[in-house]
């Protein structure tokens, strides 16, 4: 598990928030931001406008998702040449599952540890 939040920052959060991060080998992951991009590729239709959404480049975002779709056995975003009437980009059947299954393990776990986690913000020196 890591620091990355799953969720988009609040400008200070009134609880603890659980971020997680899941290692799938030692050289692929899957954590909140790259999760959070696919759902912009899904909500957005195309990879560069979910990676200004992100302030990141268009390469870093293509490149994020081409690491995605090799890491798994499935395309998680299938793309569209772009043409007359422009390209574009979408999540897979399989994409969206990944994003599901994603966002259900951050809630079990969420669900799991809250009571430890509002143990360690009552822990916090008040005002920080």
């Amino acid at each position: 598990m890591s620091r990355l939040s799953s969720r988009p920052k609040s400008p200070r959060p009134s609880e603890p928030e659980l971020s997680i991060r899941i290692d799938l080998d030692e050289d692929d992951a899957l954590g909140p931001g790259k999760v959070r991009l696919l759902e912009l590729v899904r909500d957005l239709g195309s990879i560069s406008s979910a990676g200004r959404a992100m302030d990141m480049s268009y390469r870093r975002a293509w490149l994020l998702i081409d690491e995605l779709n090799r890491t798994f056995r499935k395309p998680l975003v299938e793309t569209q040449k772009g043409g007359g009437g422009g390209g574009g980009a979408q999540l897979t059947p399989f994409g969206n599952e990944v994003v599901r299954l994603y966002r259900a393990i951050g809630a079990d776990a969420t669900q799991a540890t809250m009571g430890h986690l509002q143990s360690l913000q009552r822990m916090r020196t008040p005002g920080r």
